[in-house]
């Protein structure tokens, strides 16, 4: 009998044991790799309820999902009441570490706590709701993850003035690697706004004023992130910023209105954004500008026609934080939240990031106002990137690999050559630089031992000993006997200035560097919006004359800035002026009476180092500017490509600008030579000149090819952009450069808003800067 029972619990036990792994095998259609994407998102979206589809699009705020506890991480009780109250399937910032977040390096997230706090919010979502649809998580990434622990690259105005798309191509690499080694999948950026206005807070976050050399930058930028390709490894889904106009707003005021023409949309606005595309960018941010009186965030002619209709974009459109709410409450052309969620919606918007108006979609639902339908097509956008990206069969990540590889010796090589690339060099007089190792150095001024004046805005809290100051670097090339500091004053802080100390020690100083400028640190002072815009505060003075929200009706230095810079001069020992800037700021005065001047906008981690590089010629500087120096504010916009008729002289001053566009000096020379025009096809021309480096050093040369149609049915810029390349000779050589001129490059929005290639005379102009054309030839399109 016994024998009989244990014979038959045998049995029974191999039955459910059979029966577990047949069930096992038995995974729904949208749980079976097997089967296409397609049929996986139609099945999964056929079983969700109206409640799960909405919480897909909406995308919370989310440094405040995690709990740390010793060396883990758990859902925090707010994330999991949002997620049964919301069935969330998106969050922002959940690495997020600032003073707008108080997340600090006390409390916030190393790489390692990061990607365990990703699979903590992962396995919960997995397990605790009903479908098990994992999350997609948004970083900011303009110029490295937005992390405690990550690689700080320059800014995106930083990275324009390289002129060096397989650089920034590496450096989207880094970036890409380190936000997915942590669990994110997301990445903001890069900035696609073109900076015709520098009182803008933003500047320092775009690729410049061209659209061409943003475009190409833009580009190299989403292949490093992965070109798309969601099944590899380290790719993120790029997400470009902001769609359309956001950077010429109205006397630079952040979110301010934008009056731009159809033709100037099609001709400078969307290139940039639709080369973006084509390079595989899968997400578009609106923007929080209206535009001829719509708001970007419900431009149905915008994000539907134009993105979709006529540029087959296929990946999804997110909303600028809050940008929907301010449908209603900034632009007033919605009554309420809920309609403006449905405004958005039907305009093209499929993630709600905030997620306030999108939560109220449910109830417009049954209310008529929106059908069910139209919400799938949103849903069925952003899961079929979930699908590709591969997060149903693999939702997690190693942490031990995050520890590792995170910030590793590989990618702090890339930030720092990254940071030589972009110091750009504007004045050289008697060739003061580079300087000598054994002369005594006198170093001042607010940004030459400051660390987060060198990181720019959207930066996170840094470790001690990170951040590499001018100082630093300074010191790391001479004994500490020939290296003398004293800091002279602040960037705004006019209470804290010590100018006759900075003087004292420059009459012992055999040459002064002295680094001014602006910052975009944030601190624990500074007030923000809810959109985390810094809002100006007369009760507290901090650094922060830049950066979102910090617009400027000057260009000038505040502060003492101006009369430590006189001050020292009037020791008359050689004065060497670097500016730290998030914008082109005013350097007229420098122009005039610096020995040497140059910029490094905001150089990023390994910035102290690379300019040190370039003060003592351990490294030829070749950094161009990516923007036009306004000589007066009252210039503004000053930008190089525009239309007939060029700008006329003012009474009081010049037309031109300080300096111009593409411009910056190297410690060697270049000869430019022998070109030649050949065509080559129906609208294709070959263009070749030789480059000979005539110089004592070697160095790299930002050769740039400009083009103007002589006659046109419509204006036409006086010059424009169509090629570049910085390409390294050595001294002595020669080198032979060619570009091919395609239909694209020769192409002008006609009358009729078509794009089109008209018969005539175009005119190739070559040289090392728009000011400076060498080579120039004519050849006829016929």
């Amino acid at each position: 009998m016994k024998r009989i029972l244990i014979s038959t619990m045998a049995c029974c036990m191999a039955l459910s044991l059979s029966a577990a792994k047949k069930k096992a095998k038995e995974l729904l259609p949208y749980q079976n790799p097997k089967l296409s994407v397609e049929q996986r998102v139609n099945d999964l979206v056929s079983r969700m309820t109206l409640q799960e589809k909405v919480g897909q699009l909406r995308c919370t705020l989310a440094w405040n999902y995690y709990t740390i506890k010793g060396k883990n991480v758990e859902p925090s009780e707010l994330f999991k009441k949002d997620i049964a109250e919301g069935q969330i399937g998106m969050l922002w910032g959940t690495y997020r570490a600032d003073p707008w977040t108080q997340k600090s390096l006390e409390n916030g997230l190393n790489p390692e706590l990061a990607a365990k706090a990703g699979n903590a919010l992962q396995k919960y979502v997995i397990e605790h709701t009903r479908l098990g649809i994992p999350l997609f998580l948004a970083e900011e990434a303009p110029h490295g993850h937005m992390a405690i622990g990550t690689t700080v690259f320059p800014t995106g105005f930083g990275m324009a003035a390289t002129w060096n798309p397989a650089l920034i191509e590496k450096t989207g690499e880094v970036i890409g690697q380190e936000i997915r080694l942590q669990g994110g999948h997301i990445s903001y950026g890069p900035v696609l706004d073109l900076a015709r206005e520098p009182r803008w807070s933003r500047v320092e976050e775009t690729m410049g004023e061209d659209p061409v050399l943003a475009g190409e930058l833009g580009a190299a930028m989403v292949k490093g992130l992965g070109g798309g390709i969601l099944s590899k490894p380290y790719s993120t889904i790029a997400t470009l910023k902001h769609f359309i106009g956001y950077g010429t707003t109205e006397a630079g005021q952040n979110g301010g209105i934008t009056i731009a023409g159809a033709r100037e949309l099609q001709e400078s606005f969307l290139p940039p954004f639709k080369k973006a595309i084509n390079a595989g960018a899968l997400s578009v941010m609106t923007s929080y500008n209206s535009l001829d009186g719509i708001p970007s965030t419900c431009s149905k002619a915008l994000l539907t026609d134009l993105l979709r209709t006529q540029w087959g974009f296929n990946g999804f459109v997110v909303s600028d934080l809050y940008s929907i709410d301010g449908i209603h409450g900034t632009h007033r052309v919605a009554e309420t939240k809920q309609q403006a969620g449905v405004m958005a919606l039907k305009a093209g918007v499929d993630a709600d990031l905030g997620a306030l108006a999108f939560g109220r979609l449910e109830d417009a639902v049954q209310k008529g106002m929106v059908t069910e339908a139209e919400i799938d097509i949103a849903v069925k956008r952003i899961l079929k990137m979930k699908f590709e990206m591969g997060l149903f069969e693999h939702p997690y990540v190693d942490a031990a690999q995050a520890k590792q590889l995170v910030r590793s010796d590989n990618n702090k090589a890339v930030a720092l050559q990254v940071a030589r690339e972009v110091i750009t060099l504007l004045k050289n007089q008697n060739h003061v630089l580079p300087l000598s190792k054994t002369q005594k150095v006198l170093v001042c001024g607010p940004n030459a031992d400051n660390v987060y004046n060198m990181l720019g805005d959207y930066t996170a809290p840094q470790e001690e000993g990170n951040v590499k100051t001018i100082l630093a670097g300074i010191r790391s090339k001479l004994p500490a006997s020939q290296v003398t500091y004293v800091k002279g004053c602040a960037v705004r802080d006019t209470t804290a200035s010590n100018i006759a100390e900075a003087v004292a020690a420059a009459k012992e100083a055999d040459v002064i560097v002295v680094a001014v400028g602006g910052s975009s640190a944030r601190d624990f002072k500074t007030s923000y919006k809810e959109t985390g815009a810094a809002v100006t505060d007369s009760k507290t003075i901090s650094d922060m004359d830049c950066g979102e929200g910090f617009d400027r009706a000057t260009l000038t230095p505040l502060g003492h800035q101006m009369q430590l810079l006189k001050a020292l001069k009037a020791t008359g020992k050689p004065l060497v002026v670097v500016y730290i800037e998030g914008r082109p700021m005013d350097k007229s005065w420098a122009a005039l009476h610096a020995d040497a001047l140059l910029t490094a906008y905001y150089p990023g981690q390994e910035g102290g180092t690379a300019i040190a590089d370039v003060l003592f010629g351990d490294y030829n500087p070749a950094g161009r500017l990516p923007v036009s120096v306004p000589a007066n504010v009252g210039q503004i916009p000053v930008y190089y490509n525009k239309k007939p008729p060029m700008p006329h002289d003012y009474v009081e001053m010049s037309a031109r600008p300080l300096y111009a566009f593409g411009y910056g000096l190297s410690y060697t020379t270049f000869k430019y030579d022998d070109l030649n025009i050949e065509e080559t096809g129906d609208t294709q021309f070959k263009v070749t000149f030789n480059v000979t480096n005539t110089g004592d050093m070697d160095g790299d040369e930002v050769v740039q090819l400009y083009l103007h149609d002589e006659f046109a049915s419509t204006a036409q810029p006086m010059m424009q952009l169509k090629k570049f390349s910085r390409i390294f000779i050595p001294k002595g050589e020669t080198k032979q450069v060619s570009f091919t001129l395609e239909a694209e490059d020769l192409e002008i929005v006609d009358q009729e808003m078509n794009h089109v290639v008209e018969t005539g005379d175009f005119t190739v102009m070559i040289g090392p800067s728009s000011d400076n054309i060498i080579l120039k030839a004519t050849f006829t399109q016929k």
